[in-house]
């Protein structure tokens, strides 16, 4: 199994703090995302990690230097970092044709590694993470679920769709045969010009016309934030990574 983390972006939401440095190197408690992302796909043991970088993308390799982590851990570079997260995808499509089972994460979310454990154990070949414990909002990316299906994966629902469950996605993905398909789907919203797209309209899509080849892992309960915005850091630092770091201890 091959993890492919997204860490091309600049954090212009998220102040002075995502424009000093690259959101995966935050630091909580003396670890940056990054590490700990790493910590864990080591620990449920990942054959090969895949960074799609951009932004000051030297001061992520320096990290996986630092962390002895050359050998295990290639980077992608995105020199067009400031378009959509679409053309990260694109940068590392290779791998994703490769036949490896994929993880596709957000390098920006802190997380409990029981997150990452269900993906990694999932029977469900092609997996989205759903919470059904989110504030509701323009900014959460919703999963809607009617009868056993996911209907919609979006941050704007539509008015009058139905559905049987909602929840927030947590931004990590588990691909098995639709790999190749995002693959070629991607192929073609470069091919369009439409690469100031975030890259969860190209999964929406494959979603949308086969919803029978994905499924869903209920994470309600674990600890998990993806840090857009200033008050995100406090939040990450005063309420989830206590919860982190409680159940690690355990």
């Amino acid at each position: 199994m091959k993890a492919i983390i997204l860490a091309a972006g600049v954090g212009r939401r998220l102040g002075k703090d995502g424009q000093i440095q690259p959101k995966c190197l935050l630091k909580f408690n003396g670890k940056s995302l990054l590490e700990r992302h790493l910590n864990y796909l080591r620990h449920y043991q990942i054959d090969e990690v895949v960074i799609a970088v951009g932004y000051q993308a030297e001061r992520i390799q320096d990290e996986i230097k630092a962390l002895g982590a050359e050998n295990w851990v290639s980077t992608v570079y995105n020199p067009d970092y400031t378009k959509g997260s679409v053309i990260s995808l694109w940068t590392v499509r290779q791998h994703l044709v490769a036949g490896d089972d994929i993880l596709l994460m957000d390098a920006d979310v802190l997380c409990d590694r029981r997150i990452i454990e269900r993906l990694v154990n999932t029977n469900i070949p092609n997996s989205f993470l759903l919470d059904r414990d989110f504030e509701p909002g323009d900014e959460p990316v919703k999963l809607c679920v009617k009868d056993v299906y996911l209907v919609e994966f979006r941050k704007q629902v539509a008015l009058g769709l139905a559905y049987d469950l909602i929840g927030e996605s947590v931004g990590f993905f588990r691909f098995g045969n639709a790999a190749h398909r995002l693959a070629t789907r991607i192929e073609q919203y470069v091919a369009d010009g439409r690469d100031n797209e975030p890259y969860e309209e190209v999964i929406r899509d494959l979603l949308l016309e086969t919803p029978e080849t994905f499924g869903y892992e209920d994470i309600t309960g674990l600890p998990w934030l993806e840090i857009d915005f200033p008050q995100d850091i406090q939040r990450a630092q005063n309420e989830i990574l206590p919860q982190i770091e409680i159940a690690e201890n355990v």
